[in-house]
């Protein structure tokens, strides 16, 4: 069955893209949640008009996701944590640590988008990537430092 996407999905394509799907997802999934119509001529030339407002969205998100990108890269966090013998580190800063952290600062980020491999474990300066949006990555310093008492 040939579909035309109204929205960007993710693991199918574009919005205004003529793909091929399986009847049942088509008929069952994509239609009825108005996220693709069946390809027809007269579709195929009302399409058109929606990619342009999709141009639209996405160049709206994209400006939105660019202030955000800008506030982060200019925020620092700084995580105290206790520490033993030769500064090692009791626990580790995850994500949801780093979640709190910009929360305090007022910049809401859900933490799948930060994109720490693995938690802090260590004492130092960390450049943490996170995702804003699709296209926009922000680098995000976290200073990890002993907890003083």
């Amino acid at each position: 069955m040939k579909v035309i996407l109204k929205e960007d999905i993710e693991t199918l394509g574009k919005c205004g893209e003529v793909i091929e799907v399986k009847a049942g997802y088509g008929r069952n999934y994509l239609i009825p949640r108005n996220l693709a119509i069946t390809a027809s001529r007269g579709n195929l030339r009302a399409i058109e008009q929606l990619r342009g407002q999709q141009q639209l969205r996405r160049a709206k998100v994209r400006r939105a996701a660019d202030t955000i990108k800008a506030r982060l890269e200019k925020a620092s966090c700084t995580a105290e944590v206790n520490v033993g013998e030769d500064n090692k580190v009791f626990g580790s800063v995850t994500a949801q640590a780093i979640e709190d952290l910009l929360a305090a600062q007022g910049i809401e980020i859900d933490r799948k988008k930060i994109m720490l491999e693995e938690p802090l474990k260590a004492l130092g300066v960390y450049t943490i990537p996170v995702k804003v949006a699709a296209e926009v990555t922000a680098n995000l310093k976290v200073w990890v430092v002993k907890k003083t008492e």
